[in-house]
């Protein structure tokens, strides 16, 4: 399996964890534990997998109040799955510089089709792409 399709699985996998942790509240060690034991855990980038998850979920209210400004809701109001994306694609607009910005949104709009509501994926889209433009605007200038 090539590393892009492991490090997808890893993002997927993070995913399922923000999405219990939201539904449940649970630690991120039990959270890490359960999803770990998920069929097809082993195709994913286990060393991503973790870096996203415990990341994301250390600081869950500073994401959001990164990408709250570009919603025009309130965070708790959307479902649990758009929320959790937008958590984990903000954590690596954040936190992983060497993933260019095109990749996480790309990621993120996938993740949305795959799991999320019918336009999900604009959605996801439109927040991201501003979000980009504010914590990265040098990379987002140069691909303009």
């Amino acid at each position: 399996m090539s590393g892009k399709a492991a490090r997808r699985r890893a993002r997927e996998f993070a995913l399922q964890g923000i999405y219990q942790w939201l539904l449940s509240g649970n630690s991120t060690p039990v959270i890490e534990e359960h999803v770990a034991q998920a069929s097809g855990f082993d195709k994913a980038d286990r060393e991503l997998f973790v870096t996203l998850l415990r990341g994301t979920l250390a600081n869950v209210e500073a994401l959001q109040a990164e990408f709250a400004p570009f919603i025009h809701r309130q965070v708790h109001e959307l479902s649990p799955i758009e929320r959790g994306i937008l958590l984990l694609a903000t954590h690596e607009l954040k936190h992983s510089p060497e993933t260019p910005y095109r990749v996480v949104i790309n990621e993120a709009i996938e993740l949305a089709k795959e799991y999320g509501g019918t336009d999900g994926h604009r959605f996801v889209n439109g927040v991201l792409d501003k979000l980009a433009a504010q914590l990265r605007p040098v990379e987002v200038k140069a691909q303009r």
